[in-house]
């Protein structure tokens, strides 16, 4: 007797299915050590930005530690949007994790230098795309046929191989470290590598789950142990710092700057539709034409409330995707854990400088664990493309092909417009184009029917035979 999983009501209207993994409340201290967990793999690409941003604007060094205090929040707001949702037009209602979007840092810098914008200019151009970029949300909703599953497997394998550069950056110590690529941080990297791995062999149950969390807690003794972590500013943070609107200036509105920053939206909505694809994949929930549009609306509004409380434009973290189908744990309820966690860090900037010493290469053996989860689901997902249409050979090779060139030319589009460098320089946004423009091409537009799939952390998580 053929078995098939029930239809995922719509929110709002009626409760999710008891034996729905991805509504289990687990154990409030499982909860808690799976959400800190989530938080320490993020945390490292959270604060980055705002650290990037105020040392290109020269601010001084209780306004970027304020910064990245209020991304932290501005985080923590995000998630728990994303991941309890409102009604039935808002959050996607699954594991993710929200933070502030990478592909907003050039653009960003480059509004910081123009005459008379500054800092509150990011601010206004961040609140601004924001809301623009809310009322886009239905047109690029509307793009979800463009993507049957030959395409979204190219997306979902391109964010793979594009995070996979972060991984390796951590393992050789951090961009901009001048003793990148050390062998002693490769060394630890490796060691907290091999902790994963044998915890996940020889362990069970939630042992098993916070496999990363402990190879962070071992790699960050022994970086202790050899004299690489540095607790430089502790003394100087407050206990306490509430978060307020418009604590560094009202916001100010210039054209051009809402522009780019509002191209920079659309960017980060295509890359958050292959994510929330990859993780609706994982979890057994792939997602629906709604469910897009309800965590694209989180992206856009998380980016107007990052623009009120001193931060920046918001979008789903892909490496916590990754680290979904690591730990096989896929209940949104811990991702609330984490977005509360985020919060108390954003509030006590104590907590916070304490996690920020967590050196990059002991991120780095976990990330590689993670980032090759996502590229393993995109390979995976790819297995299911139809080869008997040889066009689709064509489609995978060439958009794949085209996402690799920032990874691996870095110079290759020095020539081209400086307006168009924050798109040639995503390889997820390259590939996406050339596939989906591709299937249009070779295959047309084909309507995608509904499916539910078996979760991939299950089938990953059961013995062979069973799976059979």
């Amino acid at each position: 007797m053929n078995q098939t999983n029930p239809p995922r009501p719509q929110p709002g209207k009626r409760k999710y299915p008891a034996d729905d993994e991805v509504e289990r409340i687990l154990p409030m201290g499982q909860l808690f050590i799976l959400g800190l967990q989530h938080v320490l793999v993020m945390y490292a690409g959270a604060v980055a930005v705002p650290l990037v941003i105020g040392g290109s604007l020269g601010l001084p060094k209780d306004q970027i530690a304020y910064l990245i205090s209020a991304d932290l929040f501005c985080c923590g707001i995000v998630t728990l949007l994303q991941c309890l949702g409102i009604g039935r037009f808002i959050g996607i209602r699954l594991p993710v994790i929200m933070s502030v979007t990478f592909a907003a840092v050039t653009p960003m810098v480059a509004i910081s230098a123009m005459p008379n914008v500054g800092l509150t200019g990011i601010f206004g151009a961040t609140i601004a795309a924001g809301l623009i970029s809310l009322a886009l949300v239905p047109l690029i909703g509307s793009l979800r046929p463009l993507f049957p599953t030959v395409v979204t497997g190219v997306v979902i394998t391109a964010i793979g191989i594009s995070i996979s550069q972060v991984g390796i950056d951590w393992i050789a110590g951090g961009k901009g470290n001048p003793e990148y690529g050390s062998l002693r941080y490769i060394g630890v990297s490796f060691l907290v590598l091999l902790f994963i791995l044998l915890i996940t062999r020889f362990t069970k149950g939630f042992i098993n789950h916070v496999s990363v969390l402990l190879g962070i807690i071992f790699g960050f003794a022994v970086a202790w142990y050899m004299g690489d972590v540095s607790l430089e500013g502790l003394g100087d943070a407050a206990w306490f710092a509430p978060i307020t609107p418009f604590a560094l200036g009202w916001p100010t509105f210039e054209p051009i700057s809402i522009a780019t920053l509002t191209v920079v939206m659309l960017i980060t909505f295509i890359e958050s539709m292959g994510m929330f694809l990859a993780l609706g994949d994982i979890v057994g929930h792939p997602a629906s034409r709604g469910d897009i549009m309800r965590g694209l609306r989180v992206d856009a509004i998380g980016t107007v409330i990052g623009g009120v409380f001193n931060s920046f434009p918001h979008t789903s973290f892909s490496q916590n995707i990754g680290l979904v189908g690591v730990t096989g744990v896929s209940s949104r309820w811990v991702c609330v854990m984490s977005g509360g966690i985020l919060v108390v860090f954003g509030l006590f900037p104590k907590m916070a400088v304490i996690v920020a010493s967590i050196p990059p290469f002991v991120l780095g053996g976990a990330g590689l664990v993670m980032f090759g989860m996502v590229l393993s689901t995109g390979i995976r997902i790819l297995s299911r493309a139809d080869y008997g249409n040889r066009y689709n050979l064509f489609i995978i090779a060439i958009s794949i092909g085209i996402g690799m060139i920032p990874l691996g030319g870095s110079a290759f589009f020095q020539h081209f417009p400086a307006v168009l460098q924050p798109l040639l320089h995503s390889g997820i946004l390259l590939s996406t184009i050339s596939a989906v423009a591709l299937n249009y091409f070779f295959n047309g537009y084909q309507a995608i029917p509904v499916q539910k799939s078996r979760p991939l952390i299950a089938a990953a998580l059961k013995p062979e035979e069973e799976q059979s």
